[in-house]
């Protein structure tokens, strides 16, 4: 009987490592729909905006923009978690779409500010020019992922429950050591596959491709000691940004902001603002 509760684990562990191991390889090469830079080509330069999204998403373009309005005295952020506009002004489609979301009364808690700016369109648009152009995962295959990642633990667990029912249920006389020995191999599979998946896929697996990583480790690699520097030139750029590619003027801390997240403010308030639920 026992074998039949080992085969069973032994199955259940392998389907769930063949799909961890094909959704990475979905998630490391999606298909691009826009045509790209051919090889050898010079790589896109990515906006302060778009660092932000292929390093934290959604939630960290609105940090972007909360903090960058902030910086410039445009808007308030209290420690207490509210958001307080000072100089109604927005200079690109994000921070009109921060102003909009703090709504006419002038003031709002950050945290529902954040979540109706990651969703705006503004962002929407942003995230599907991404994936166009090969940078980052289409939502379809990070939740293909994280299910499949879901479903690796899940296969952990019933191999354990596996064992204990196979050692419960063994005959007089087995010995105990063996038997646990061969379930053994079932879980050194599956731990090793998520360790892979862990290491692999860290830390912009969430959202960016493979090409989005290269670029996120050269903006990484260009970022000045003080914070704000430039993302692939642009970032940091006073040039005009290109039409449809809004990217904000230069401000202390906000690149590394768009990189790292509200950990790397040098200003304690502001990272206290960002992290209060402004109950």
């Amino acid at each position: 009987m026992w074998l039949f509760f080992l085969l069973a684990a032994c199955t259940a562990m392998g389907l769930s490592c063949a799909r961890v191991c094909r959704a990475a390889a979905a998630a490391a090469h999606p298909p691009r729909v826009a045509p790209g830079p051919q090889e050898g080509d010079r790589d896109p330069e990515l906006t302060v905006y778009e660092t932000a999204y292929l390093s934290g998403g959604p939630r960290r373009i609105a940090e972007v923009a909360l903090v960058s309005m902030a910086q410039q005295r445009r808007l308030l952020l209290a420690h207490t978690g509210w958001a307080t506009v000072v100089v109604p002004v927005g200079r690109d489609a994000f921070e009109l779409a921060t102003l909009a979301a703090i709504g006419d009364g002038g003031q709002r808690r950050i945290p529902a500010v954040r979540g109706e700016l990651a969703a705006a369109d503004e962002v929407r648009k942003l995230a599907d020019r991404l994936v166009a152009s090969g940078l980052a995962l289409p939502d379809g295959a990070r939740k293909s992922l994280s299910d499949a990642v879901r479903q690796l633990k899940g296969a952990l667990l019933l191999v354990a429950a596996a064992a204990a029912a196979a050692a419960w249920m063994a005959p007089s006389g087995t010995d105990d050591g063996l038997l646990l020995a061969w379930f053994a191999l079932p879980v050194i599979l599956g731990t090793a596959t998520w360790s892979l998946a862990r290491g692999e896929l860290r830390p912009y697996a969430n959202w960016a491709t493979t090409a989005g990583e290269r670029l996120l480790r050269r903006v990484v690699s260009e970022e000045p000691p003080d914070g704000p520097g430039r993302a692939g030139g642009r970032a940091g750029s006073r040039r005009h940004p290109a039409p449809g590619r809004p990217s904000p003027a230069p401000v202390p801390s906000l690149l590394s902001l768009a990189v790292h997240g509200p950990a790397a403010l040098a200003d304690p308030a502001l990272r206290a603002a960002l992290h209060s639920s402004g109950a």
